[in-house]
């Protein structure tokens, strides 16, 4: 199966990062993967997405023309990237931020508070981790130990205390997936 994924929000809010830690994972279990990122013209605060395809066959280009998931992070991103998701696909909504509700019935919807669970958590800065949890437990994409592994090498050293918080935010992410 192909995966093909946009993930989006605000500058600052992980989206490459979650992005990033999806296809290294996936890679390391021998998938095909393509990420592309692509922001706004300001870094912090303005509009960031990328565009992640994870396959079992070779990824011809690293444009996602049929987004078989969004997982979006604000309310501008809902605005514009909701219609992109092909019938049947998911749509990932961080219910924290976005007071909106999914306008499409043919599409499968998930609102995650993912900014609440991370405040929960202790810290704000995981509510991508949290939204990630969610998209693994609904599609299968990769497995969410190898998501570990991936964080565990990003967070090595004198980052390694936060390894345990990511971790759980993994876990109550998957949660929120009924």
């Amino acid at each position: 199966m192909t995966h093909e994924i946009i993930m989006a929000g605000f500058g600052g809010q992980g989206v490459m990062a979650m992005g990033k830690i999806l296809v290294e994972a996936a890679l390391e279990e021998g998938k095909n993967v393509s990420w592309l990122p692509s922001y706004g013209p300001e870094m912090r605060g303005g509009t960031a997405n990328c565009s992640v395809i994870i396959s079992e066959d070779p990824i011809g280009a690293p444009i996602v023309t049929e987004a078989t998931a969004a997982i979006v992070m604000n309310k501008p991103s809902l605005d514009k990237f909701e219609p992109d998701v092909v019938p049947g696909g998911m749509l990932f909504i961080n219910s924290s931020l976005i007071d909106k509700k999914a306008t499409r019935d043919d599409i499968k919807v998930y609102y995650v508070p993912a900014n609440d669970i991370a405040d929960e958590l202790g810290s704000g800065k995981i509510a991508n981790i949290v939204m990630l949890g969610a998209y693994l437990k609904a599609s299968g994409a990769a497995k969410e130990d190898s998501i570990m592994e991936i964080i565990t090498e990003i967070f090595s050293g004198k980052k390694a205390k936060v390894i345990p918080l990511n971790k759980e935010a993994l876990i109550r992410g998957a949660a929120c997936i009924k």
